[in-house]
């Protein structure tokens, strides 16, 4: 067993779980969008950080689906994973499921891709070093 600091390989994926309070809902009694958004920006930075081991920021949200209302109460899982790594930036992929805490049913609720970029200590994009894949 050691003292020190162990190094953690790098990580394509990462998973957030998150709970929906009485004050995170709107007037229907289902997760505000802006929560989710949030959450998911979230998971893609933590993501996007952990692979590059740098400064990130999020320069762009795409393709965001609402495909299912979250209700109060609910469990929510927010599945990140990186799919594209350029000179600067990463593109992550987030899925965000919902789970019935009384039932374990599980529903995709929300996705969209989030594009993070790298930066250098004077905040200028700086490279990040590509990886293999994992395999599956």
């Amino acid at each position: 067993m050691t003292d020190g600091p162990v190094e953690v390989p790098k990580d394509t994926d990462f998973t957030l779980t998150e709970i929906v309070f009485p004050s995170l809902v709107n007037h229907y009694g289902t997760l505000h969008g802006g929560y989710a958004l949030q959450w998911m920006d979230q998971a893609a930075w933590i993501c996007a950080t952990r692979f590059a081991r740098r400064t990130i920021v999020t320069v762009a949200s795409d393709r965001v689906e609402f495909k299912r209302a979250v209700p109060q109460g609910a469990i929510v899982m927010l599945k990140a994973h990186i799919l594209h790594v350029g000179r600067t930036s990463l593109t992550v992929s987030i899925e965000m499921h919902t789970e019935e805490p009384l039932t374990g049913k599980r529903f995709l609720a929300t996705r969209g891709q989030f594009v993070m970029v790298a930066l250098d200590e004077n905040g200028r994009p700086t490279p990040v070093e590509q990886q293999a894949r994992p395999a599956p």
